[in-house]
């Protein structure tokens, strides 16, 4: 083994140390708004519907984001892209720090979405480049767990709150400017380590369409959409709803918050284990395990009100969960040419992100019409078979020969 090898696998880690952060600065970011929302509201004068649309217009900049970040990645290269979409959430998130209006809170927000859903594609783009082929999925999972790693974090801040570990005159306003300051400071430094993967053919004009539906691509496609979409109404309506609902069985705050940390900690854990698992594997087993896990931990959180059965499968539930999404995350570039790949990924994944805009809408509109935590629970049970089905279809699909 030469040195010139071992330096370029210590770049590659390095590069995936920085992707991990970037991730993890999303993950935070994307949660925040559950964080703050509790002092925000008030402290803005604003009715509390302000949070909800802030939330659903952040993930509706973050689908936009992801298809033109894929785009543009694909002309001008995966870095510089992706350093410019962390630059732009560090600094719409910090000015999101200083708003006075509620108004001005949803401009900001979905403006930070433009970033968050630029950076998606290109940190599964970078992560495939700098990979060789039978680490691939468990690269781009470990870049991904940071997204519930980030969401981890947030957790821990709700619950210091709750707890009063935090002092009580905490000021919402530090949530956001950390995260943003922290992404500021990580996006130069991925401007110095990240390699370049620039596609041999970047510049040339493509055909959406033909990107996604031509050369037999329309069933990959189609598959990954459908199964980002349906896997991500899970996530975000756990991630918005659970603690909510734990709360709903009669549960205390803290025990909510403890439940969703459940959540995202196992996630870490599902993300790095099932992603080897793919190595290894191939997608079909550990995709169908991951599927059949979701369902018991969904339908075991539905059906009890016990807190330690609530906190051992809402752990299960975040372990399979996010192990699938990532899963599907690692493999979604394999199905592209290399010379589209962000464009391609980054389509897929904001068609499916129409997912995180539903879950959280759904939660809510059950909950309206009175109905309980298990079954809003219950409701997820098809939607989960669904994106089960997609993802097991998927795994018999021919991939690109470009890899």
């Amino acid at each position: 083994m030469g040195q010139g090898f071992v330096i370029e696998r210590a770049r590659a880690a390095l590069a995936v140390v920085v992707c991990f952060a970037i991730a993890a600065l999303e993950g935070y970011d994307i949660q925040a708004l559950g964080v703050a929302a509790p002092s925000m509201a008030p402290a803005l004068h604003m009715p509390e519907a302000y949070i909800g649309w802030a939330g659903s217009l952040t993930m509706a900049g973050l689908i936009a984001g992801a298809v033109t970040g894929g785009w543009a990645a694909d002309r001008v290269g995966r870095k510089p892209v992706l350093v410019g979409s962390a630059a732009l959430f560090g600094l719409f998130t910090v000015m999101t720090a200083f708003v006075h209006t509620g108004d001005a809170l949803l401009v900001l927000r979905t403006l930070t979405g433009l970033g968050l859903g630029g950076a998606m594609p290109n940190l599964i783009a970078v992560g495939a480049e700098i990979s060789p082929p039978d680490r691939r999925a468990s690269t781009i999972t470990t870049i991904f767990v940071g997204f519930p790693a980030g969401g981890a974090v947030a957790s821990l801040i709700t619950l210091s709150v709750l707890a009063g570990v935090a002092p009580k005159s905490f000021d919402w306003r530090l949530v956001y400017l950390v995260g943003g300051l922290a992404a500021l400071v990580v996006a130069p430094i991925a401007f110095v380590i990240l390699p370049e993967t620039k596609p041999a053919h970047a510049g040339e004009r493509r055909d959406v369409l033909n990107v996604l539906f031509g050369e037999g691509r329309a069933a990959a496609t189609l598959c990954l959409c459908l199964a980002f979409a349906c896997t991500t109404v899970l996530l975000y309506l756990m991630v918005g709803w659970l603690p909510t609902l734990v709360v709903g069985e009669g549960h205390t705050r803290i025990q909510g918050a403890l439940a969703a940390l459940s959540f995202n900690v196992a996630g870490l854990a599902g993300g790095v284990a099932i992603g080897l698992a793919v190595d290894r594997l191939a997608l079909l087993r550990p995709i169908v395990a991951s599927y059949a896990g979701l369902l018991v931990g969904i339908g075991v959180l539905a059906a009890t009100p016990a807190f330690a059965a609530v906190l051992a499968f809402a752990g299960v539930a975040g372990f399979c969960a996010i192990g699938a999404q990532f899963s599907l995350y690692a493999m979604s570039p394999t199905y592209y040419p290399r010379s589209a790949r962000a464009l391609g990924v980054g389509a897929a994944v904001g068609a499916g992100r129409v997912g995180s805009i539903i879950g959280p809408s759904l939660g809510g509109i059950l909950r309206g019409a009175h109905a309980s935590s298990s079954q809003v629970l219950a409701v997820t049970l098809p939607v989960i078979l669904l994106g089960g089905a997609a993802a097991v279809v998927l795994s018999y699909v021919g991939k690109a020969h470009e890899s």
